[in-house]
């Protein structure tokens, strides 16, 4: 499996984004999007998720499910936790299983793999932001999908999270995925750079 893009333009709000971009990631693979803030790490995130439309370039998938677009086969793990306060960390994560359709996977066993198992009956509204974080990184296991598009994905996990997040990025990479995040710190796995904008 191979993501690539050829010489990505984005347009948002009449003013230039970026121009000119290319990137590749393949299968087992890690690729952290780097630069400072304002360079479109996250507009080229939302362009690979299907969020925003390139306003030139082209964006293919080989290898992938031939009857399913990249971000059908894509999950796009965004700043904001895509979480609805009232339900319950388990109705949460059912939710998002049945809005993402395809193969699903334990939710139990998808709670534990983010420890939060214990917390599987508390309503998403008390939880920390490193647990809601933890809550949304569960999304990624429970419907399998072989490309994570990541923003910023250690944002509030403290080191035990982070740590724990490493071995799942891992464990994805060895079973065939492939990675593209967008960073600013070390995501603790081997990943190709592709700086975006001036230097910081």
């Amino acid at each position: 499996m191979r993501l690539s893009g050829r010489n990505l333009k984005c347009v948002r709000g009449g003013r230039e984004v970026f121009s000119g971009l290319d990137l590749s990631a393949t299968a087992g693979e890690a690729l952290a999007i780097t630069g400072p803030n304002g360079a479109g790490k996250t507009s080229l995130l939302r362009v690979l998720a299907g969020l925003l439309v390139p306003a030139e370039g082209s964006i293919a998938l080989e290898g992938g499910d031939a009857e399913l677009s990249l971000p059908e086969q894509a999950h796009y793990l965004g700043h904001r936790d895509a979480l609805k306060p009232a339900l319950s960390v388990a109705e949460n994560l059912s939710f998002w299983r049945e809005f993402l359709g395809g193969e699903t996977q334990d939710a139990g066993g998808c709670l534990a793999a983010v420890a939060l198992d214990h917390a599987a009956h508390l309503p998403a509204a008390y939880l920390s932001a490193g647990q809601r974080r933890r809550l949304s990184i569960a999304r990624l296991l429970s419907v399998r999908r072989p490309v994570w598009l990541l923003d910023e994905p250690t944002s509030a996990l403290d080191a035990a999270g982070q740590a724990l997040f490493v071995g799942l990025m891992r464990d994805h990479l060895a079973l065939g995925g492939l990675i593209v995040a967008a960073t600013h710190l070390p995501l603790g796995i081997d990943a190709r750079g592709l700086r975006m904008g001036g230097a910081a």
